[in-house]
């Protein structure tokens, strides 16, 4: 366990930021309407800090208006002496959101931020700041680290419902104090209208906080930029992104359930039937809501690893872009696979670089758990228990390299499947044998609906060690079944525990792994 006590560092800060968020809460359409009369630009979505690493994070907001971004720095709440980042001009372009980044911050201090929205004909005509804090990755390994991750935000219908608390599960999630959030994918369901009301089984009915673009499914560009807007209609979410940064991939239904590039869509709701059409506005509005230092580059990628002092690499995966057409998954051969040739080369070459105590491998799809589409599938694992075939060869190919480069310290953490589980494979028990044993946690969803737990194909031989998971498909968050997981890397001895949770923060399962060695 972590030596740092609970409630942590930021909690004296919880109450100023709940205020500010709560100050900046957006209508329906877009602008706070206190400050929009003032004829000043507002942040009304909230702030948010991303991909922060010893000395340095990106600052993400949005505008109601043209205006210039302004960030200032402090080592201390009340901004007392401050250090001035003159970010972007927000602009229709990107939908009046936009990143600055920080440089040159010192290693492990808590720097408190706030934004500025400046009108770009006269500087001086400034909208209400905004203000954040996050922890910069401490280059000390005695620090320790703790994050927290999870997947799946407003699927199958079942968004902000105000009666229940909204997403309340950020407020768990912030309880204990993260380093950062490490989000698993599904950000957004673009493929699902959500209604005002739904009917529950129990005869009750669930209530949701509605807008124009998540009337219908998502294929203009305003329309996914709706989806991602939608979710910071929630206060807890904002309150949390001001006070808690983040690790952002993305997986399926970012854009459509299950898609690959190429392919045709026949789903009767969508007159754009071209996937590619539809994730390129995806992933441009993506890349527009979330502060993700790969997607200014030129290769604008997702798949990344991110540095967080001497304990820890995130190894952040992308099993979308560059995978082959979901099929039986029972080819003999299968060099695209579901990551491409090159992203493979590239983790492979990242892990061998690594120096972390612990390599965390942030998967956006499970190894072992069979995802179907039927009649194809839709992860890696396809259900027969032989040798690797399809996608699994791939990362057959993975596992072998982490053995033979004895490389230490790997953990897979994903979401994807709604539910919570703990995997442990090992070569006594598997078809491939030729690789040294490991874990794999499984978390989510955040609010959505819950699914019962998914086959295990044996092929690298899991051992479910610990599930939770409804009997009955499509469980409403009403319904519990609503789950993250927690990370916390001690700094004295270096372990490394993790701890699968609730909703509302409770402990369901815990397991400590030791540090420095290839399997376990």
């Amino acid at each position: 366990m972590s030596h740092r006590p609970l409630p942590g560092r930021r909690s004296v800060l919880r109450g100023s930021l709940a205020a500010s968020a709560a100050l900046s809460l957006p209508t329906a359409l877009g602008a706070a309407p206190a400050f929009a009369r003032s004829g000043r630009p507002t942040a009304g979505w909230g702030v948010q800090a991303g991909d922060v690493t010893c000395d340095s994070g990106l600052v993400w907001v949005r505008s109601d208006r043209p205006a210039r971004m302004i960030v200032e720095t402090s080592a201390t709440e009340s901004f007392r002496n401050t250090h001035r980042w003159h970010g972007p001009l927000l602009g229709p372009g990107t939908d009046f959101t936009g990143t600055t980044r920080l440089r040159g911050l010192p290693s492990g201090e808590q720097i408190h931020y706030r934004v500025l929205l400046a009108d770009p004909d006269d500087p001086r005509r400034t909208g209400e700041p905004v203000t954040g804090t996050f922890r910069t990755a401490s280059a000390k390994r005695r620090d320790g680290v703790r994050f927290v991750w999870s997947g799946d935000l407003a699927g199958q219908g079942w968004g902000i419902n105000p009666e229940l608390g909204g997403y309340r599960i950020y407020d768990a999630m912030g309880a204990l104090d993260p380093d950062f959030f490490l989000c698993s994918g599904d950000n957004i369901y673009a493929d699902g209208p959500i209604t005002g009301t739904v009917a529950l089984p129990d005869g009750r009915t669930w209530r949701n906080i509605t807008t124009e673009e998540k009337a219908k499914v998502a294929e203009t560009l305003a329309e996914f930029r709706g989806n991602f807007r939608y979710n910071l209609l929630d206060e807890n979410l904002r309150a949390f992104n001001a006070r808690v940064p983040s690790i952002v991939q993305w997986d399926d239904h970012e854009v459509v359930n299950n898609w690959y590039p190429g392919e045709i869509l026949t789903d009767a709701r969508y007159t754009e039937k071209r996937v590619d059409v539809l994730a390129a506005r995806a992933r441009q509005a993506f890349s527009e809501y979330f502060p993700i230092s790969t997607l200014r580059r030129p290769d604008g990628r997702v798949h990344r690893v991110q540095h967080h002092g001497p304990l820890l690499d995130v190894f952040v995966l992308d099993m979308r872009t560059y995978r082959n057409a979901n099929s039986p998954d029972d080819q003999p051969v299968d060099p695209q696979g579901i990551l491409g040739r090159e992203q493979l080369e590239w983790l492979k070459r990242e892990l061998s670089r690594s120096r972390a105590v612990w390599k965390v491998i942030a998967s956006d799809m499970p190894i072992g758990l069979v995802v179907p589409d039927a009649p194809n599938i839709e992860a890696v694992a396809q259900g027969d228990p032989g040798k690797p075939l399809g996608r699994e060869l791939q990362i057959a190919e993975l596992l072998r390299f982490v053995k033979h480069r004895r490389i230490t310290g790997t953990v897979w953490l994903t979401a994807d499947v709604h539910h919570t589980s703990a995997q442990h494979y090992q070569p006594s028990k598997a078809a491939f044998t030729d690789f040294e044993p490991f874990w794999e946690f499984v978390s989510g969803p955040l609010n959505a609906g819950a699914f019962p737990a998914s086959a295990l194909d044996g092929t690298f031989g899991p051992e479910r060690v610990f599930v939770k998971a409804p009997t009955t498909a499509n469980v409403s968050p009403a319904g519990g079944y609503q789950f993250f997981g927690e990370v916390d890397i001690d700094g004295h001895s270096g372990e490394l525990t993790v701890r699968l949770r609730e909703q509302d923060g409770a402990v369901l399962f815990t397991q400590t792994l030791q540090p420095g060695l290839v399997g376990q």
